[in-house]
């Protein structure tokens, strides 16, 4: 389905339907951060521990991600999706009324693959959906979307456990995902005919993964796109710490701050679109990367000289998470360019990459117990530096495709 033989209302409802599907994860993830002390106090643990309620999280998506791709080709977009919202809202359900942070990291993980049917078929149906000249741009679009959860959910999150406790958190999760249960169900068009010829065996899943895999262009922005990623989730597993920890802000004005930071991420993502008019996504990678990398060098040196306090680590923040809006959605268009027939399993890997390097990141951050910046500005620092060179090396590896 073209976008030119679409409605103007039609393209703006197909927006904001995909844009909340892909939001779904993101707001899942933030909305609770501001209430990661009253987690730990009700628990009986601490936050370093409650954050392995995150990593959970990441891997149940990185696991799931591989999950659906291969049922999204098979059976069509909607049905795995139908499924995986179900088990969203019955596991929200669920975090209402856990007892253990044992049981918050077990529910949090099922969640999570509830949560990535959503994202992997948004993604999958972009490819369906849109001509290939126009992803980017619409990445660009779902991210502006997808950006309001960063900008929303934490504020939000910090004045509901203010308000009630962080229980009623998972209320509203859940609450949202039977709203877009129900918006799928109704206005989200059919995208894709079932690909009856595709087995669902071990061997040949496998074998289709290594096929997207092997593709140049696929390995080349996949790869880089995802370590990138790294650093947005050592971001977010590492920001309450750093925020109400180290410098002692309230849940409530956590919440604001990291609102603010969102701006960079969702302003980079617009400008993307711009940017787009007369430079190619081959372009804007490279320059972003290197962009990014050098911020983040700075950061971690200021740290280490004792120059930089609450607002230069804003500042530093606010210029990597904008030189990430530049990379993502270019590496994810990139990434699936080459493909239509496997652009579900195609997008699922690429999605268990980026999570799965999330995933990473924030075990890393959370591993570090004492209340310090540098934790998650050297693992941020460290996914930018990665990624750079996983570009360079990639590029000349696939003798220049994808390259300028």
């Amino acid at each position: 389905m073209a976008s030119e033989s679409l409605t103007r209302s039609k393209y703006i409802s197909l927006i904001l339907i995909l844009g909340s599907l892909t939001a779904l994860g993101p707001f899942t993830i933030d909305m609770y951060l501001p209430g990661f002390p009253a987690i730990a106090k009700d628990l009986d643990t601490d936050v370093s521990t409650v954050a392995l309620t995150l990593s959970s999280y990441f891997i149940g998506i990185s696991a799931g991600q591989l999950l659906y791709g291969p049922l999204l080709d098979r059976f069509g977009r909607k049905p795995p999706l139908y499924i995986g919202l179900v088990l969203y809202i019955l596991t929200s359900a669920g975090c209402v009324f856990v007892q253990t942070i044992d049981s918050l990291i077990a529910l949090r993980f099922l969640q999570a693959v509830g949560s990535c049917a959503a994202a992997v078929a948004a993604v999958a149906m972009v490819r369906d959906l849109f001509p290939v000249s126009e992803t980017a741009k619409v990445f660009a679009l779902l991210m502006l979307v997808v950006g309001a959860s960063p900008m929303v959910a934490p504020t939000v999150g910090g004045y509901v456990t203010s308000a009630w406790n962080w229980h009623a958190v998972f209320v509203i999760l859940g609450g949202m995902g039977v709203a877009i249960l129900l918006a799928t169900i109704f206005w989200l068009p059919d995208s894709y005919k079932p690909d009856t010829t595709l087995s669902l065996k071990p061997k040949p899943i496998i074998s289709n993964f290594l096929a997207v895999a092997r593709e140049p262009m696929f390995y080349t922005y996949a790869f880089t796109g995802s370590v990138a990623f790294g650093l947005l989730f050592a971001y977010v597993s590492g920001s309450p710490k750093v925020f109400m920890d180290v410098f002692g802000l309230s849940d409530k004005a956590y919440g604001w701050v990291f609102a603010l930071l969102s701006v960079g991420f969702i302003g980079a993502n617009q400008v993307n679109s711009l940017l787009l008019r007369r430079f190619s996504s081959e372009q804007i990678v490279p320059v972003a990367l290197g962009c990014q990398t050098a911020a983040g060098a700075l950061f971690v040196a200021g740290l280490l000289n004792g120059w930089i306090g609450l607002y230069g680590t804003v500042i530093f923040l606010f210029i990597l998470l904008s030189c990430l809006g530049l990379v993502i959605p270019n590496t994810s268009a990139l990434a699936l360019r080459p493909f239509s027939r496997n652009a579900g399993s195609a997008s699922s890997l690429m999605g268990a990459l980026q999570m799965g390097t999330g995933a990473l990141a924030s075990v890393v951050v959370s591993l570090y117990a004492e209340k310090s910046v540098l934790p998650m500005a050297c693992t941020m620092a460290a996914a930018a530096t990665l990624a750079l060179m996983i570009l360079m090396i990639s590029r000349r590896i696939s003798g220049g495709k994808g390259a300028l």
